[in-house]
C-alpha cells in the first residue's frame, strides 16, 4: 500500500569546513520498547500456538504459521493501531476459548460466552456495532462544525464515536471468528477450519477487512467524512449476512466439501476478500467523489449517478425476494431493505450540497479511489493465480471456464484496464469514478449474482 513517506531520522554530525553529515537510521534503530515488547509478545503467542497445535497441521498449515510471525510484527510496526487491535482480540478469543473447557454445551452456560464471546454473539455484535457506526458517521455528516467551548464540534465527535465504534466492531468479528475456528473443532476434529468456507464466513471477512481498510485511510487522509459513505456498504453486508443467517441459518458450522479441504483455500479466499473490499471502498469513495462534483447540480440526467444508486438499492431487494419467495419472514425483511435503501438514497439527493461540503477535495478522492484499486487488484491479482493453482489440485486442470473463474477474470480485466488507463493515458475524475461504481456492479455479480444465477464446479456455494 502506498502511504507517505515518512521523515527519516537523522543524525547530524559535525565534519570540517561547517558541513553536515547526515546518517538515515536503520529499520530497527528506529523502533522503541514498545515496538519490541509487541515484537516478543507476537513470537511468543505464535510459537506457544505451534507448540500446542502442530499435530492438527500438515506442513503448509505450520509454513503458514512460521510465516505469519514476522508479517504480524511487521503490520504492528508499520501501523501502530494494529497492535491494540491485535492484543485485544487474542485476549477475549483465549478467554472464550477456555471457557468453553472442550465443551460447546459451555456456550448456553457461561455469561460472557452466551452474550459475548461465542461465535454467534460476538459476529451479532459486529453487526449491531457496523450499523451504528454508519449512523454514527451520517449523523456527524450533518451535525454541526462550528467549534464549541472545550475546542471541537458536535460533528467531529460523532464522527470520531463512529470511528471508534467501527474499530470495536473489527474486534468482535475477529474474536468470533477465531472462537468460531475453534468451535468446529469442537463438534470433530474431521470438520474442523479456518473459518472462510461459505457465505456466511466469507461475508464476515469482507465487512471487517473493508472497514479496516477504510480505517488506515481514515489516519492517512486525516478525514473522517469518507467513513459515512465507505460503511453503508459494509452495513449493506451485515444486512446480508442476518437476513441469511436468520432465514437460512447459515452461521451453523458445516464440515468442508471434499473441494474446500484444501490448505490453498487458506491464501486463495482472504486474498480474494481483500480485493472485493477494496474495490468496494472504492465505489463509495467514487460515489462520494460524483456528490462532491454535482452539489449544484439541478438537471436530473446530470445526478445520473444518485438517482441510479436508488434504482440499484431498490433492485437488490426485489431479486432477492423473487429468488427465494418461500421462506418465511424473508419477503418482509427484503420490504423493510427496500424502505431503508429508498431513504438513504433520497438523503442523498437532498442533501448533497451539505454533504460535498464536508467531504476533502476532489484531489483526495481521486487519489484515494486510485490507492484502493491499486491494492485490491494486486490481492485479487494474488487471488487469481492462487485459485488456478487450487483448481489444478482439486480438478485436476488450471482452468476450466467455470462461471466463478470466468466471472473473476472479467473482474481482473476490468481493473486491469482502469489502472492501464490511469497510469498509462492519465485517467482521472467523472470518467475514473463512474468507471468504479461499475465495477462494483461487475464484483457484486461475481461474487453474489454467479452463486444466484449460475452454476458449476463452484456449486457448493449456491444461495
Amino acid at each position: 500500500m502506498n502511504t507517505t513517506t515518512s521523515i527519516n531520522a537523522t543524525t547530524t554530525l559535525s565534519a570540517s569546513r561547517g558541513s553536515t553529515l547526515r546518517l538515515n537510521e536503520g529499520y530497527f534503530a528506529k523502533r522503541n520498547i514498545l515496538d519490541w515488547v509487541f515484537a516478543v509478545l507476537v513470537t511468543g503467542g505464535f510459537l506457544y500456538a505451534f507448540a500446542r497445535y502442530s499435530a492438527y497441521m500438515d506442513v503448509y498449515e505450520k509454513g503458514i504459521l512460521l510465516a505469519a510471525i514476522p508479517a504480524t510484527i511487521a503490520m504492528g510496526w508499520f501501523w501502530r493501531p494494529l497492535r491494540v487491535l491485535m492484543m485485544v482480540v487474542a485476549g477475549f478469543a483465549l478467554l472464550g476459548i477456555a471457557s468453553y473447557q472442550g465443551d460447546l454445551a459451555q456456550a448456553e452456560q457461561v455469561f460472557w460466552l452466551k452474550y459475548f464471546l461465542s461465535s454467534q454473539s460476538a459476529i451479532l455484535w459486529m453487526s449491531v456495532l457496523f450499523f451504528m457506526s454508519t449512523i454514527f458517521y451520517w449523523l456527524g455528516m450533518f451535525a454541526s462544525n462550528t467549534p464549541n467551548s472545550v475546542g471541537s464540534s458536535h460533528s467531529a465527535t460523532l464522527e470520531s464515536l463512529g470511528s471508534k465504534i467501527a474499530w470495536v466492531g473489527i474486534g468482535m468479528a475477529l474474536i468470533g471468528t477465531l472462537v468460531r475456528w475453534y468451535e468446529s473443532y469442537l463438534i470433530g476434529t474431521d470438520v474442523g477450519h479456518i473459518p472462510v468456507s461459505n457465505l456466511y464466513e466469507v461475508f464476515v471477512l469482507f465487512c471487517w477487512m473493508t472497514a479496516a481498510f477504510y480505517l488506515y485511510f481514515e489516519s492517512e487522509y486525516k478525514t473522517r467524512a469518507l467513513g459515512a459513505f465507505v460503511m453503508l456498504v459494509v452495513s449493506a453486508a451485515v444486512g446480508f449476512l442476518l437476513w441469511y443467517t436468520v432465514i437460512r441459518e447459515a452461521h451453523q458450522i458445516q464440515p468442508l466439501v471434499p473441494a474446500l479441504k484444501s490448505w490453498w483455500m487458506k491464501l486463495h479466499v482472504p486474498a480474494n476478500f481483500i480485493g472485493y473490499g477494496m474495490f468496494a471502498l472504492a465505489a463509495m469513495v467514487a460515489l462520494s467523489y460524483h456528490v462532491k462534483q454535482q452539489a449544484q447540480e439541478t438537471r436530473w440526467y446530470k445526478l445520473t449517478p444518485l438517482w441510479l444508486l436508488a434504482v440499484v438499492m431498490c433492485f437488490v431487494p426485489i431479486v432477492f425476494r423473487n429468488k427465494m419467495p418461500v421462506e418465511t419472514g424473508g419477503s418482509n425483511y427484503w420490504l423493510g431493505y427496500l424502505m431503508v435503501a429508498g431513504l438513504i438514497a433520497g438523503g442523498l439527493l437532498l442533501g448533497r450540497k451539505h454533504i460535498a461540503a464536508r467531504l476533502p477535495s476532489l484531489e483526495v478522492l481521486d487519489d484515494v479511489m486510485y490507492k484502493a484499486i491499486a491494492v485490491g487488484f494486486a490481492f485479487f491479482t494474488i487471488a487469481t493465480v492462487l485459485g488456478a493453482l487450487w483448481a489444478a489440485e482439486a480438478w485436476g486442470g488450471y482452468w476450466s471456464w467455470d462461471p466463478k473463474e470466468t466471472w473473476a477474470l472479467i473482474v481482473w480485466l476490468n481493473y486491469a484496464a482502469w489502472l492501464h488507463m490511469r497510469l498509462m493515458k492519465g485517467l482521472r475524475g467523472t470518467v475514473a469514478a463512474w468507471w468504479a461504481l461499475v465495477g462494483l456492479a461487475v464484483t457484486t455479480f461475481a461474487f453474489l449474482g454467479v452463486n444466484m444465477f449460475l452454476s458449476g464446479l463452484h456449486s457448493y456455494g449456491t444461495l
